[in-house]
């Protein structure tokens, strides 16, 4: 399988430009079978591995540090996602973090996206640049021993969590799921096993009962890069190794990755576990639930709605006319929840439609009721 490298046919852009516009003033994809830029600096060179728009923010910060005059590296290459389809399919678009390095003016010849971290044309160019390290966050890729092996002092991977607990590929909107008062980031050396090598340093924070998944990666992934610029001259003259301590299996917890199917509320459970899953799945997959609308002449109609934000109730008593009536209290929707609580539901979306706050939607019904389902 062959392996390519962006070429670029004129001036980087200097101003943030879509993936969109950089795919057209992409010329050519050109096949190399060697890196086709060395280091030329006495630093160390260090290759970094992510995809996601998240990535992007310890791509800056490594780019940024690099460029002091005292630093000790220099980040040699990056290793993302081939472009793909998005937008249901439409449209070809690179990866955020490779559209965000071509937007900061990284050379696009030293940017690779191997179908497989263990290709051979890869590896090859990987090889050639000698690296010092190598450095993942959400990559998303599995990394072969014969990838592990090429740099001289190893992978690390920066993990949003505390291992060894939620190793796998959601570990933020499993932890929110399971209404975690406190959570944290690892860095962490890179082995087989998943998630599973030694830890080199964690940061701990304390988990806000308001927070949703995307602001929570966000703030872990910035705690994460001043991680990894603190342990980097540990880890670039081989002491990290001897203080990492290995991870203790007997604690673990694994975060698989979510499933869309999961993304269906129901209101027989207790708020607190409805209002953790809205957390967890905000961004994507999203949360969704059925309610009822129950017209002037009492003909029903089934409605599937996303939840957007909810709050646990704040009204130690809302008085429903029946079981199953949602009711519009303070600004928020009120829906009955299991064993006696109650959620407030904020800000909701219609199929096709934006997202609107609750008092919007409320208004929208014109006098008629809504139920739950």
């Amino acid at each position: 399988m062959q392996m390519y490298s962006y070429r670029w046919c004129g001036s980087v852009p200097s101003t943030p430009t879509t993936a969109t516009t950089m795919i057209r003033r992409l010329c050519c994809l050109q096949s190399v079978s060697s890196a086709s830029t060395t280091t030329t600096t006495n630093k160390k060179p260090l290759v970094f591995l992510g995809a996601p728009q998240v990535s992007s923010i310890v791509l800056d910060t490594l780019l940024d540090a690099s460029a002091s005059p005292h630093s000790s590296f220099e980040v040699a290459a990056i290793v993302t996602q081939p472009a793909a389809r998005r937008d249901r399919g439409k449209k070809l678009a690179l990866s955020p973090l490779a559209t965000h390095a071509l937007d900061r003016g990284f050379s696009p010849d030293l940017i690779f996206t191997p179908h497989k971290a263990g290709d051979d044309a890869f590896l090859s160019n990987l090889k050639a640049l000698q690296p010092h390290l190598c450095i993942t966050a959400a990559y998303g890729n599995i990394l072969p021993t014969k990838f592990l092996d090429i740099p001289q002092f190893g992978t690390v991977n920066i993990h949003p969590s505390l291992l060894p607990l939620y190793r796998g590929a959601a570990p933020v909107q499993r932890a929110l799921l399971d209404g975690v008062r406190e959570t944290g980031v690892s860095l962490a050396f890179t082995v087989r096993a998943l998630d599973a090598g030694p830890i080199i340093a964690t940061e701990t924070i304390q988990v806000d009962d308001q927070i949703k998944a995307p602001d929570l990666l966000d703030l872990l992934f910035r705690k994460g890069s001043d991680l990894l610029i603190r342990e980097l001259p540990s880890i670039l003259d081989g002491s990290a190794r001897l203080k990492a301590q290995p991870q203790d299996d007997s604690k673990v917890t694994l975060a698989p990755k979510i499933n869309p199917d999961e993304s269906w509320l129901s209101f027989d459970k207790e708020a607190s576990v409805v209002h953790n899953k809205v957390r967890a799945f905000s961004g994507w997959p999203g949360t969704r639930a059925r309610v009822v609308v129950v017209e002037k002449n009492g003909q029903q109609k089934t409605l599937d709605i996303k939840i957007i934000t909810t709050r646990l109730s704040s009204h130690e008593s809302v008085l429903f006319n029946e079981a199953d009536d949602v009711a519009f209290v303070e600004g928020a929707l009120v829906f009955p929840c299991g064993r006696g609580t109650t959620l407030e539901v904020l800000e909701v979306q219609l199929p096709g439609k934006k997202a609107v706050n609750a008092a919007a939607f409320w208004n929208g019904l014109r006098g008629q009721k809504l139920k739950k389902l």
